[in-house]
């Protein structure tokens, strides 16, 4: 197999950018993930393949909660802010305000659209990321948005 081709070709896959908060016993932890998709209907549940190591991955393992953010077409700026280790304090997350969700996961008030999740599984052995399966149990539309995707963003992330 060609690599640039099967590259090129995996580039092709529709990924969003969303950004994934958690708490975990003693920190906040997020990160801006695309590779997400639901998964089932009943009951609702999406997946999510999250950096093996990362600080999100370790919050969610110890907390079992997870709020999914859709990201909208014009907010590159936060995406951005969630590529790198996040720390929260005075109710900011890289700047972004939040609030305690239901699920005691912190909730970008800033972003259009969030998904409050139990975390079901975790999956390590398969790959570079772990898979992570989450049960929605709260969702929230702030208002109508186009979410953000791979393709319409400065970033290539994928192949």
């Amino acid at each position: 197999m060609d690599a640039k081709t099967k590259q090129e070709t995996l580039r092709l896959l529709t990924n969003g950018m969303y950004v994934i908060t958690s708490r975990g016993q003693h920190r906040l932890a997020a990160a801006t993930v695309t590779w997400v998709s639901q998964v089932s209907f009943k009951p609702p549940l999406v997946m999510a393949a999250v950096r093996r190591n990362s600080s999100i991955l370790h919050s969610l393992s110890e907390s079992g909660v997870v709020a999914l953010h859709m990201v909208g077409r014009h907010q590159k700026d936060v995406a951005q802010k969630f590529f790198s280790t996040t720390k929260g304090e005075g109710g900011v997350l890289k700047g972004e305000p939040f609030a305690e969700g239901k699920t005691s996961a912190p909730i970008l008030t800033n972003l259009p659209a969030h998904l409050e999740c139990r975390v079901v599984d975790i999956r390590e052995e398969y790959g570079d990321h772990a898979i992570v399966i989450l049960e929605v149990v709260e969702a929230e539309l702030r208002k109508p948005c186009q979410v953000l995707t791979v393709r319409e963003s400065p970033w290539r992330y994928g192949g």
